[in-house]
């Protein structure tokens, strides 16, 4: 059945040759997919991040497609014009756990008439997701591009690791006190906090993208020496925050001026209003539930099934020079290339581009994807 309100919606401004459509029966969803190319061509996934949209990656799919792809970036569970699930605070988390988001991420390759892919490419949460379709399933992702976010590897057995610091804690002894962001997105206020802010969805969402962009200049990003509060606090706000304030109230203060926002090559105000009025639309809650999994104990036990497993396909990792993602989980990086990943094809790291790499520097984003997918 076609829900009435998202049969209502405007159409999205896409590219030529980029199409917007629903695909039924995926694992419990109707899910909104962004195509390009001739579906008899080899499969590439795109997978989105927080707080974004299949429409992140509007900038690949058309050149993706005229390189000979069939090009699938769907709005995943939680997000967008995808429809179905409960994305309420008290509703089971489960269905947003790893394994499933994978699940999600299989059924709609299937349904558009794939059993294997060319790649599956994520960005942001994307990555991990997208790390755990090539793990579980190597046969159907053939290959493998993480962006942002690099993959440390399943989480050890209990026994098998030594008792982890309580960095809500520690980070909360520094003085001003501080939070991880993703504690703080695991809280019951955080989606009200950025869905009502007093700002409004559109400014804060500028304020945000902003902040994690190249075009702030404080984004000078370096490696951490362990997880530790200390050493965590030497990230920028929007990942360490003062305990006092939410992320809307955080980044306010970043908000680019209007001369700014009309010079952005990579983000124009009338693309920015297209993720202000789905968040507008939809509140921030969908997306917030994946970063609640990441503690939810029977999605942790689930992970920790693999451990000691790795990636087997060919794998490569793009981010932003000026992204501190790259650098948030201390070792990560460093275990991705040396041991998580047998078939390690490279790190780039693109100058001029922050946290948004794939639309800050679309053209040496795609180059890399284009090498990376005719590479060995």
């Amino acid at each position: 059945m076609i829900d009435a309100g998202l049969a209502a919606l405007p159409a999205l401004p896409l590219p030529a040759g980029v199409r917007s459509h629903h695909v039924d029966g995926v694992n419990g969803l109707r899910m909104h997919v962004l195509e390009g190319g001739d579906a008899r061509r080899p499969g590439v996934l795109l997978l989105h991040g927080f707080p974004e949209l299949a429409y992140s990656w509007r900038r690949q799919i058309p050149v993706l497609a005229e390189a000979g792809f069939h090009v699938i970036a769907p709005d995943q569970r939680g997000y967008g014009r995808t429809h179905g699930g409960s994305a309420d605070y008290d509703a089971d988390l489960r269905p947003f756990g790893l394994f499933n988001l994978a699940r999600d991420a299989l059924g709609v390759v299937a349904a558009l008439g794939h059993r294997e892919l060319a790649a599956v490419v994520g960005h942001d949460f994307g990555a991990p997701v997208a790390a755990w379709c090539a793990l579980l399933r190597p046969d159907v992702f053939r290959r493998v591009v993480l962006m942002s976010a690099p993959f440390g590897g399943p989480p050890p057995w209990p026994a098998a690791s030594a008792a982890a610091p309580d960095i809500d804690a520690e980070l909360a002894q520094l003085q001003p006190p501080r939070k991880h962001y993703q504690h703080h997105y695991g809280t019951r206020g955080a989606n009200a906090e950025m869905w009502h802010c007093a700002q409004g969805v559109h400014q804060f969402l500028r304020a945000y993208y902003h902040m994690k962009s190249a075009d702030w200049a404080p984004n000078r990003p370096f490696a951490l020496q362990a997880w530790r509060g200390d050493q965590l606090a030497k990230m920028p706000e929007y990942y360490i925050m003062r305990r006092d304030k939410g992320m809307a109230e955080t980044v306010a203060p970043q908000l680019p001026g209007l001369a700014q926002v009309a010079a952005n090559p990579w983000l124009s105000d009338d693309e920015l209003a297209v993720y202000a009025a789905e968040y507008r639309r939809t509140g921030f809650q969908g997306g917030l539930q994946w970063y609640r999994c990441s503690t939810h104990p029977p999605c942790v036990a689930e992970l920790q099934m693999f451990a000691g497993r790795g990636i087997d396909v060919p794998a490569a990792f793009i981010a932003g020079a000026s992204d501190w993602g790259v650098h948030q989980v201390p070792g990560a990086l460093q275990r991705m290339q040396q041991s998580v990943c047998s078939q390690y094809r490279g790190t780039h790291l693109i100058a001029g581009a922050g946290h948004w790499v794939q639309q800050e520097q679309p053209a040496e984003t795609n180059r890399l994807l284009l090498d990376f997918l005719a590479g060995p």
